[in-house]
């Protein structure tokens, strides 16, 4: 029997549901406002399972993956973390660069958003080791993913002496929590569409206009690293054409953060694309978490654009130093950025602290974040989440690479 044209639908591409669900929902919050805003209880229903289901995922897979791990077993995770920390640096120097190049003025006014930044970069690191050191149920309750981490690799590699049935046991819930996802992300474009349907109801086309110069310097610094910084690195490792894998992992993975605003939410999703990408599962079981702690190359590019909008604004006058300066405290602070919505703006003040902005303007600043959010924070996750599995799948080439020219000279 032939199959009908819905069915087709629902087995077919989930990237092509997700952009008819993305379609769906801009044309329902553009002839009713009202009907979108009602049906948005089904976007934040999918990124409340995703974040739900994302804690224990990490937790259970990390553990699971260290203790059956084998003697012998290079899971690459050093090239991984150090294209992490490089692509960081890079984003921040380009949003710096670009920044000088294409000056921005902020229209500030008084703000209500009550928040408390970090005072200096010594309070942002004394609140990474403390994260380190969490209670475990605390950290998987409140999405505390460094503290999962710290825990999951502890318990990993206490459970490589344990019994092979307690590593068995182990390995099956990681299985079964994992179908518990696919089953999560089928959901994906029912949940976009929601997602979609309400941030255009709520905003609406021209609520962007008035900060287009802003958003043009955001998101082109973002293009940049996605398209030229990001693959430079990747050809650089590998030798290769980098695009095909590029456009695979900004398409995959990267559409789908886009939506959810949230690097922590999209981990599943980069799970499924690294064993879609036959990529060593040791590795990205743990190198995929880990990026959406570390790997923040939107976060840096958010915190030094906004920042150096805010002295352009003042008029205060700065040197390459100083520039270069903020480039490194932009990406050691994006290391601790949340990561989840907006998690990097509350950062801005640390920044803008090097030149002197005083913390009400910066705050006046963070809130702009806010505002053009919507598009900001999505670019942002996008980046930083296609990047994660671009970087571990380069990582794991690169060293079947090295491999086969090893054996083929031997």
């Amino acid at each position: 029997m032939k199959p009908t044209l819905l069915q087709r639908l629902l087995n077919g591409s989930l990237v092509l549901q997700i952009v008819i669900g993305i379609v769906a929902g801009i044309l329902l919050a553009s002839f009713s406002p009202e009907t979108a805003l009602s049906l948005s209880f089904l976007g934040s229903l999918f990124v409340s399972a995703l974040k739900a289901v994302a804690p224990i995922l990490v937790f259970v897979l990390v553990a699971s993956s260290i203790a059956n791990q084998k003697k012998g077993t290079h899971t690459n995770l050093k090239p991984v973390i150090h294209l992490y920390l490089i692509g960081t640096l890079l984003a921040a120097t380009t949003a710096v660069i670009v920044s000088v190049l294409f000056p921005t003025t902020l229209l500030l006014t008084a703000t209500d958003i009550q928040a408390t930044p970090p005072e200096g970069i010594l309070e942002v690191l004394n609140a990474l080791l403390f994260k380190i050191v969490d209670n475990p149920i605390n950290a998987l309750v409140t999405g505390n993913f460094i503290g999962i981490l710290a825990w999951a690799i502890g318990l990993g590699f206490t459970l490589q002496h344990a019994n092979e049935s307690t590593k068995n046991v182990l390995h099956d819930i990681s299985n079964g929590i994992t179908k518990i996802v696919h089953m999560v992300i089928r959901f994906a474009p029912i949940g976009i569409f929601g997602l979609v349907a309400q941030a255009i109801a709520e905003t609406g086309f021209s609520a962007l206009l008035g900060y287009s110069q802003l958003l043009l310097v955001l998101v082109g610094c973002m293009v940049i690293i996605a398209l030229v910084i990001n693959p430079a690195l990747v050809y650089f490792k590998l030798r290769t054409n980098p695009y095909p894998l590029v456009f695979q992992c900004l398409r995959e993975s990267g559409v789908t953060a886009f939506f959810t605003r949230s690097s922590a939410a999209n981990i599943p999703v980069n799970m499924e694309l690294c064993k879609k990408l036959n990529l060593h599962e040791d590795t990205y079981s743990v190198s995929i978490p880990l990026g959406a702690t570390i790997n923040m190359a939107g976060a840096s590019i958010t915190i030094t654009v906004l920042t150096l909008a805010a002295v352009h604004t003042l008029g205060i006058e700065f040197d390459i130093a100083t520039a270069i300066l903020l480039s490194v405290v932009a990406a050691v602070s994006a290391c601790g950025a949340s990561g989840v919505a907006g998690g990097s703006l509350l950062l801005i003040p640390l920044a803008c602290s090097l030149f002197g902005v005083p913390n009400e303007v910066a705050m006046q600043v963070v809130a702009i974040g806010f505002i053009i959010g919507v598009v900001q924070d999505s670019a942002e996750t996008a980046l930083n989440s296609s990047t994660d599995v671009l970087f571990t799948a380069t990582a794991c080439r690169a060293e079947e690479l090295k491999n086969t020219q090893l054996t083929a000279n031997s």
